[in-house]
């Protein structure tokens, strides 16, 4: 079964993007334009769901990190 981790290899800035691109088998850099486009179009809304984002997902365990 998948879970949901922030990326370690993929990472701008905390590993949101990366993640879910990992996560949903889709390029990160098209996660981050729609956070980019997410953000621009609502007023900036955008970042504060990318920290909550960032504080909610966990880092990949020591033990999986391999994967």
């Amino acid at each position: 079964m998948k879970k949901l981790y922030l990326s370690d290899t993929n990472k701008k800035i905390g590993g949101v993007c990366g993640g879910m691109g990992e996560y949903f088998d889709i390029d990160p850099t098209l996660m981050r334009v729609i956070f980019i486009l997410v953000t621009l179009l609502s007023f900036g809304l955008g970042i504060i769901g990318y920290i909550l984002i960032w504080m909610i997902i966990p880092r990949k365990p020591k033990n999986l990190q391999s994967e």
